[in-house]
């Protein structure tokens, strides 16, 4: 199978890459090379045709859609961003070149597979369970409460506790940030492209991504790359709120897998599937796990409690529908792929505003 890989040369692209090449699959890739990600051009690739193409461009995209198979759509602008001013850049690089990279697609008779590159973030909160109210979703958290340090969103009905669920592909979203809102659209332009043209488009919801290459000395980095920054500096963790916030980390092995699954099951599926591990954890925890992998040789994680602009208490992912759409299961065990972190490679970056 002719496969396109766009932002192949990224994190998770490039491990998508390795997967496929693996596989025997004939690679082609296409990245903007932006500079916020990549300090310096990667390591030339023998085993992959690849092209530097920014998917904005019509010409190019046209280009490096003729004739594949199959499409991973990877690149996109991601994490929370710094503040409201970053929305042009996010959806000119995650919706608009989306669209144009599916237009291409269109007038080029495309009839294969589409994975796109989705996330946890368009759930917004997660999923909670009030003793009397049931199954709710609270909306966006109180600035009082937070000032105040009650981080835990109360019932919507009745201001009680909540207990946070795993929560499902059927959960109705509710973007939370710019990059949520532009993720969403581009999970719903690639479904519409999927209905009009007959094709099956797999939306895999990414959970907290980490592993090797990871963009690191960025705003927009992963917490597993800013914490294991911090203790390469000899600098203690920050981690926010009191350090409870529960999410899925799943390793980028796995994540690379789960596209490939995607393209190869027997049955096409269409529609969003949850990629993480099943198995969800603290931001402490995670803190306090590559400090320890680290030797505990610096200062120990500490809680700053003030919350980040968009961010979201609780989020972790049920992981059936991945399991039976795909056969999809993550195997990297948390303790094995944070230990490894540590001495793993890394990507710089640099900022460039």
């Amino acid at each position: 199978m002719r496969v396109l890989v766009t932002g192949g040369a990224g994190f998770v692209g490039s491990h998508v890459v390795d997967e496929l090449v693996r596989a025997g699959h004939e690679v082609r890739v296409v990245d903007v090379l932006h500079p916020r990600a990549h300090a310096a051009p990667p390591a030339r690739r023998l085993d992959a045709e690849v092209h530097t193409v920014d998917l904005c461009d019509e010409t190019a995209t046209r280009a490096a859609v003729r004739d594949v198979d199959a499409v991973c759509h990877q690149a996109a602008m991601v994490g929370l961003g710094v503040d409201f001013a970053d929305v042009t850049e996010y959806v000119r690089a995650n919706d608009l070149a989306t669209a144009v990279l599916l237009r291409a697609l269109h007038d080029d008779g495309f009839a294969g597979r589409l994975v796109l590159a989705s996330s946890m973030v368009v759930y917004g909160e997660g999923r909670y369970r009030c003793e009397r109210d049931g199954a709710v979703r609270p909306g966006q958290r109180d600035p009082g409460r937070l000032a105040r340090g009650e981080w835990d969103p109360p019932c919507p009905a009745c201001r009680g506790p909540l207990a946070p669920e795993a929560v499902a592909e059927s959960t109705p979203p509710d973007p939370r940030n710019v990059y949520a809102a532009t993720k969403l659209h581009q999970e719903h332009l690639c479904a519409l492209f999927g209905a009009e043209h007959g094709i099956a488009v797999t939306a895999l919801r990414y959970h907290n991504v980490y592993g090797p290459r990871m963009p690191r000395d960025t705003p927009y980095a992963g917490v597993a790359s800013i914490f294991r920054s911090a203790l390469e500096a000899g600098v203690a963790p920050t981690v926010y709120e009191d350090g409870g916030q529960l999410r899925d980390f799943v390793h980028v092995h796995d994540v690379a897998r789960a596209n490939r699954l995607a393209l190869e099951s027997p049955v096409a599926w269409s529609g969003p599937l949850n990629v993480a591990s099943g198995a969800p954890r603290s931001v402490l925890d995670l803190a306090v796990a590559l400090w320890r992998a680290h030797g505990e040789r610096t200062p120990a994680p500490l809680l700053e409690p003030r919350a980040r602009p968009g961010d979201v208490r609780h989020v972790f992912a049920a992981t059936e529908a991945a399991a039976r759409a795909i056969a999809f299961e993550a195997r990297v065990p948390f303790g094995v792929g944070v230990g490894d972190l540590v001495t793993a490679p890394m990507r710089a970056g640099r900022e460039a505003r």
